[in-house]
């Protein structure tokens, strides 16, 4: 396999995407190494650490070195410089920091992952079964979701942490905006979280965002008693790079699960498919939304 060239979708990045740049760039490697049949324990001597770095470089769950990169590009046989500076330039723009950067004392690395992944995809399914999804949360309502986890946070520190899920909405809007497709338990919007006025301005924001065109939003009704996503909430990622594989995000309270291997993706996404199929249409969704507008 040869290096990507400067034209190609991988140097294409935008800027402020470093966690998709560091698997982009780790994915490289693994196959590089792979293809030269070199395993991670002799990888991982050529740059004076052990093998399970190598699998954390090729994971890009750790920033690189450029020197780290250098030598394992020679080990790989990618000698020539023409090959080598496009994913060396890579590397340099891996390791710059995203825009959450300064919330960093409030997130826990592996949800600093979900921001990059989320600020890099072209496409988001997600299915809910107990709170609004963060990317269509109002002020209020994600205000009130917090404190339901930091209780005992002061008060500055709640508002940064619904500045940085407000921040993260700005996906939603402008030319490369996110396409988000979310199917929501009707329980979600009948759960009162923060009083009456909170809901009625999370369900105004909810309708709101249905108006844009990347938006779909459907609600699951209590009525079609059991469906497809039995398991618990989860979202789908999908990126406009060819060499990234669609990403599921499951969030636990303490730690979240990614999962990236084709056949993992491939059933989440058909219980996604079943999910919009049995959930009320976006149409029907909206006339619901109004209705339980109306009656708070």
């Amino acid at each position: 396999m040869s290096a990507p060239s400067a034209e190609g979708s991988v140097l294409g990045f935008t800027p402020g995407s470093p966690t998709v740049l560091r698997i982009l760039l780790g994915s490289q490697l693994r196959r590089l190494r792979t293809e030269k049949g070199i395993s991670r324990e002799a990888a991982g001597y050529a740059i004076r650490a052990s093998h399970a770095k190598i699998s954390r470089l090729e994971l890009g769950q750790v920033s690189f070195k450029a020197r780290d990169v250098a030598d394992l590009l020679t080990l790989y046989g990618v000698t020539e410089e023409a090959e080598r500076a496009p994913l060396l330039s890579l590397a340099r723009q891996a390791n710059a920091q995203g825009w959450w950067h300064k919330y960093g004392d409030l997130l826990p690395a592996w949800f600093e992952v979900y921001i990059g992944l989320e600020g890099a995809a072209s496409v988001i399914r997600t299915y809910e079964n107990q709170f609004v999804p963060g990317l269509l949360q109002a002020p209020g309502y994600a205000r009130a979701v917090i404190r339901l986890v930091h209780d005992v946070a002061p008060e500055d520190e709640i508002e940064r942490r619904v500045r940085l899920r407000t921040t993260r909405q700005r996906r939603l809007t402008g030319e490369d905006a996110v396409t988000l497709w979310a199917v929501i338990d009707e329980a979600v919007v009948r759960r009162t979280l923060g009083g009456p006025e909170i809901m009625r301005e999370q369900i105004d924001h909810l309708l709101a965002m249905t108006d844009l065109r990347n938006v779909t939003v459907q609600v699951m009704p209590f009525e079609r008693g059991g469906h497809a996503a039995a398991g618990g909430p989860f979202s789908i990622l999908r990126f406009p790079e060819r060499d990234l594989p669609d990403v599921v995000y499951m969030e636990q309270l303490t730690s979240a699960l990614y999962l990236d291997k084709p056949a993992e993706a491939e059933h989440y996404m058909r219980v996604m498919d079943r999910l919009s199929i049995q959930a009320e249409s976006p149409a029907r969704t909206r006339k619901f939304l109004e209705g339980l507008r109306s009656s708070l």
